[in-house]
C-alpha cells in the first residue's frame, strides 16, 4: 500500500465523487462467487506491466522474511502514470528486526532513471528485476549506497490468481469500467541474498511473498481503508488483503486471502474476516487496533485457519499527507476528506490450522484514508 506515498499528483488530487451504491462496483470475490475454484495457477504473462495510458499506479513488491535472524522488509518497484501525460518510478525498500528496531531499521526512496519495462523484467540505472522459466525473479538494485539489494526468489508453489484475471472493477457498466483494482501472487518463495549498508551487510535466507499490483484509479476513490498480512512460518505462508471502499461504492469490502506450505496451496478464501481488537483512538484520530486477527473462510463461510497476534511492535507511521504537495493536500482534505495513515507492524503471531499452532513472523499494514 505504500504506492499511495509514491503517486503524487495523481494519486491524490480530485474531488469526491457522488453515491453510486454498490452496485457500481464489481468486485472479484462477488465475479468468482458462483465458481468452483476462486483462483487459478498463474502463468508468466500474468506478471506482465499492463502499463496503462491513464493514471494508474503498478507495483511489484517482494515481502521477505528470515525467520532465523528476525529481519523482515519489502523489495518494491513503483510504476505510474499520471493522467497518462507523465510515467515515473521508484524504487523503495525497508529492512526492519523486531527484536532490534533500533539498531535495524532501514528504509529508502529512490528515484528511478532511464528505466523501462519489458514484458515481466523491469529494468533502470542500476536496477534490474528479471524472471525466469516463471519460477525464479532476480532482484538487483544499486541504486543508492544506503541499500545495495542483490536477492534471488524461487517460488516454492504455484502463483495465485483469483478468477480469470483479479481484476475489480469500478463503474456503473461493467463493459466499460472507469477503474479497477488488480493482485496477482506467488506466495511462498525461498529468498537468498544480501543487504548492503555502509556500517553493515546483511545476509537474507528465508522465505517471501511476491505480490503484483494494479491500482487504475484515484486511492482515495478507490477504498477507505486497508488490511493486509503477509505471515510466515516454518511451515506455512498466510496471505490476506482487505480494503473497504469509500461509501460512494457502499462501504464495499474485499477480502482475497491465501493458505500454503512449502509444496502447494492449501486454502485461496475470499469474504474472509479481520477483526481490529482492543482499539484505541490516537493523537490523528483513527481507531487503532493494539491485536488484529484475520480469519480465512472457505465458501461455505466456515473458518479453515486463523492468523492472529499482537500489533506492539509498529515500524512506522506513514503520513501521506506529508508526502505531498500543500496545495493538493489542501483539496484533498478540504473536499474529500481523506486523512491517510499507514500503520505497519512487525509481530509474531500464531496460525491455527488442521487442529495445529505455530508461530511465525507477521508483516501488517493497517491503513486509513477517509471516514
Amino acid at each position: 500500500m505504500l504506492k499511495w506515498v509514491q503517486g503524487g499528483l495523481s494519486a491524490v488530487a480530485g474531488f469526491a465523487e457522488p453515491e453510486y451504491g454498490p452496485e457500481a462496483i464489481q468486485p472479484i470475490t462477488k465475479r468468482i462467487k458462483s465458481e468452483t475454484s476462486v483462483y487459478r495457477s498463474t502463468k508468466a504473462e500474468d506478471f506482465t506491466w499492463l502499463s496503462p495510458n491513464y493514471t494508474n499506479v503498478e507495483t511489484q513488491t517482494f515481502y521477505f522474511t528470515d525467520l532465523t535472524t528476525k529481519n523482515v522488509g519489502f523489495a518494491q518497484i513503483i510504476h505510474s502514470n499520471i493522467m497518462g501525460l507523465t510515467v515515473t518510478a521508484q524504487f523503495t525498500f525497508r529492512l526492519f528486526n523486531p527484536e532490534n528496531p533500533k539498531e535495524v531499521n532501514l528504509w529508502t526512496s529512490t528515484k528511478l532513471d532511464n528505466f523501462r519495462t519489458d514484458g515481466f523484467n523491469f529494468y533502470a540505472d542500476n536496477l534490474s528485476l528479471e524472471m525466469s522459466d516463471n519460477k525464479k525473479y532476480i532482484l538487483k538494485s544499486h541504486v543508492t549506497d544506503d541499500s545495495i539489494v542483490e536477492f534471488e526468489m524461487e517460488r516454492l508453489t504455484e502463483g495465485v490468481i483469483f478468477g480469470d484475471d483479479g481484476m475489480s472493477y469500478y463503474g456503473e457498466d461493467p463493459e466499460q469500467p472507469w477503474g479497477s483494482m488488480r493482485h496477482v501472487f506467488w506466495p511462498r518463495c525461498k529468498v537468498e541474498g544480501n543487504v548492503i549498508t555502509p556500517t553493515k551487510e546483511y545476509q537474507i535466507n528465508g522465505f517471501t511473498m511476491f505480490v503484483m499490483a494494479l491500482q487504475g484509479m484515484k486511492p482515495h476513490h478507490a477504498a477507505k481503508s486497508w488490511n493486509f498480512i503477509n505471515f510466515q512460518s516454518e511451515h506455512y505462508s498466510a496471505i490476506q488483503m482487505e480494503f473497504t471502499t469509500p461509501k460512494s461504492y457502499g462501504s464495499t469490502k474485499v477480502n482475497i486471502g491465501i493458505v500454503c506450505n512449502n509444496e502447494e496451496i492449501l486454502y485461496g478464501t475470499i469474504d474472509n474476516q479481520v477483526t481490529h481488537l482492543e482499539s484505541e483512538v490516537d493523537e490523528i484520530g483513527w481507531s487503532v487496533p493494539k491485536k488484529i486477527e484475520f480469519d480465512y473462510l472457505n465458501q461455505e463461510g466456515a473458518s479453515v485457519a486463523k492468523v492472529n497476534g499482537d500489533l506492539s511492535e509498529l515500524i512506522e507511521r506513514v503520513d501521506v499527507m506529508a508526502e505531498i504537495p500543500q496545495f493538493v493536500k489542501n483539496i484533498v482534505s478540504g473536499v474529500s476528506g481523506a486523512k491517510p495513515y499507514i500503520y505497519q507492524y512487525s509481530n509474531e503471531f500464531t496460525i491455527e490450522i488442521d487442529g495445529k499452532e505455530e508461530k511465525g513472523l507477521g508483516l501488517t499494514e493497517v491503513t486509513f484514508i477517509s471516514e
